[in-house]
């Protein structure tokens, strides 16, 4: 491994005489394998052996977050002096992430320490006892990890956690200018796993029910997106041939035009693209089916156009993939990214800039179209009719005929 990477003789010695050598190399050609490039292995080989030198690894390692950011600073100012003083902030970011993709590669890293056999637990539970979507479980999982890892102390027990903890953690969303909505679906997270907590014996009794949410009224706010103008000038706008920009070109696409979620089109695969029927397969993970629409030939030609011309040849099945080397797919983050960055300098004035407030631009385009609320529903992939009824509330003209219907002079 190392004889690809240097020429160098004092180097391959120091990187063979280097601590953990067997899982430095298994790390490395892991991602020579998903195709990294020489320079980025040369870097991290040598990142690698600050990392080995100041950690010391376990069989039972567990890793809290304040520890976690000593080991990180002590490895930036650790590293070879020609790195040392050009961004000790950017340093001790990148040995951070470097370390917790080693660790977490060897099988030695759990991010929410003591807790996460517990996270597990209730995830197992959402999933084959209460049949919860895989969506679901996940934002419930995050939510209940969130919470135990910024609001709990090191080593502190699920049974010692008190409702007055719960009750800061429920504030501190309030003090951040959260909607009522986002801390609703934090509370009734929690909620959730305190209640299975409480059924396993892991927590005080009383808690789940101790835990009160804002009240939130049905359809009591209006769906936020940007006008269709805006998002005509949104997807003209990326007339760029940088493989960025074709690639989310197509993302954009899929957004707007289909009303597609973040999750809808991270978890996207090739085989997902049938070219001969023209047809599209969206896994919707709340119906938990597989919905056909047809692919339109915008869509489908800026697809094409990212498939052939970005989108490297490896052995990945999802179709959109990131850029830079150990190519895997997009996160949720990249894909908020995509759409922020690009959004934001056309509608400043919008509250959400992210992939939904192209979902609800899409939804409000279709009924200014005049089709109905169910077609509407049915092109979204709702399953409850309630989740559509909110767009009537923007059908303006709609509401004008209904405030200008004649009742033959009844007062």
């Amino acid at each position: 491994m190392f004889d690809q990477l240097f020429s160098s003789a004092s180097a391959l010695t120091r990187h063979r005489s280097a601590p953990f050598l067997n899982e430095r190399v298994r790390f490395l050609s892991a991602c020579m394998d998903r195709g990294t490039p020489r320079e980025t292995l040369r870097e991290l080989a040598l990142e690698l052996i600050v990392i080995a030198e100041q950690l010391i690894l376990r069989s039972e390692t567990s890793f809290n977050r304040p520890t976690w950011k000593r080991w990180a600073h002590r490895c930036a100012y650790q590293q070879p002096p020609r790195h040392k003083f050009k961004d000790p902030i950017k340093a001790k970011r990148r040995f951070r992430l470097t370390a917790t993709r080693w660790l977490k590669f060897l099988g030695r890293l759990h991010t929410s320490g003591h807790y996460q056999h517990f996270v597990d637990e209730f995830a197992s539970y959402m999933e084959h006892e209460r049949g919860l979507s895989p969506m679901t479980v996940d934002m419930n999982c995050g939510q209940v990890r969130r919470f135990l890892t910024r609001h709990c102390t090191d080593g502190q027990q699920l049974s010692d956690i008190s409702i007055r903890q719960i009750d800061k953690a429920i504030a501190q969303k309030q003090s951040d200018d959260c909607s009522r909505i986002s801390i609703r679906t934090y509370a009734t997270s929690l909620r959730g796993f305190f209640r299975y907590a409480e059924m396993r014996g892991w927590c005080r009794k009383g808690l789940a029910s101790a835990i009160t949410t804002p009240r939130v009224y049905q359809h009591e706010s209006m769906p936020s997106g940007p006008s269709w103008e805006i998002i005509q000038n949104l997807l003209n706008g990326m007339a760029d041939d940088s493989p960025v920009d074709i690639r989310d070109r197509a993302i954009l696409m899929l957004f707007a035009l289909y009303g597609l979620r973040s999750g809808e089109v991270r978890r996207l695969q090739l085989t997902d693209f049938d070219w001969e029927r023209e047809v599209i397969r969206i896994a919707r993970p709340k119906p938990r089916l597989v919905q056909e629409l047809p692919l339109t030939p915008t869509v489908g030609g800026a697809v094409i156009r990212y498939l052939t011309e970005v989108r490297l040849h490896c052995p990945s099945a999802y179709v959109f993939l990131t850029l830079h080397a150990p190519h895997g797919p997009l996160s949720r983050a990249s894909l908020w990214d995509a759409v922020s960055r690009r959004l934001r300098p056309l509608n400043p004035s919008t509250r959400h800039q992210g992939p939904h407030s192209l979902r609800h631009a899409c939804a409000t385009h279709l009924l200014a179209q005049g089709l109905s609320l169910k077609e509407i529903g049915d092109h979204l992939g709702h399953r409850d009719p309630e989740s559509t009824a909110i767009y009537a509330k923007v059908d303006f003209v709609g509401l004008r005929q209904v405030a200008e219907f004649d009742l033959g002079g009844v007062p």
